[in-house]
């Protein structure tokens, strides 16, 4: 998850000085135009399709692990916030010993 915001501020820092400098060059009534469909384009679509990647490669662990039903899972991060790592399929990360139920 932090890997979609962490190139989200990427794009912004590319995109910005780059928006600024074509004002010069766009006339001003299809500016807003303009920087509303780079901004879709260039930052939000790539995030959206980024943490839709993101749900479907941990869908299994988020519904279906033991993981999923401990309070120290935390779902939005794919995180067992005791241990600080992350479960995955094949992997519990305390092996079951320190799970505690919600």
């Amino acid at each position: 998850m932090g890997g979609i915001i962490y190139w989200g501020i990427i794009r912004i820092a590319i995109l910005l000085p780059l928006l600024w400098l074509a004002m010069d060059y766009i006339e001003y009534k299809y500016w807003w135009a303009i920087v509303s469909i780079t901004i879709y384009g260039f930052i939000l679509h790539p995030a959206i399709i980024q943490f839709r990647l993101f749900k479907e490669k941990n869908d299994a662990v988020i519904t279906n692990s033991l993981c999923s039903s401990c309070q120290h899972f935390d779902e939005t991060a794919v995180l067992c916030l005791k241990l600080d790592e992350h479960p995955t399929e094949e992997k519990i990360p305390c092996e079951g010993s320190a799970w505690e139920p919600k």
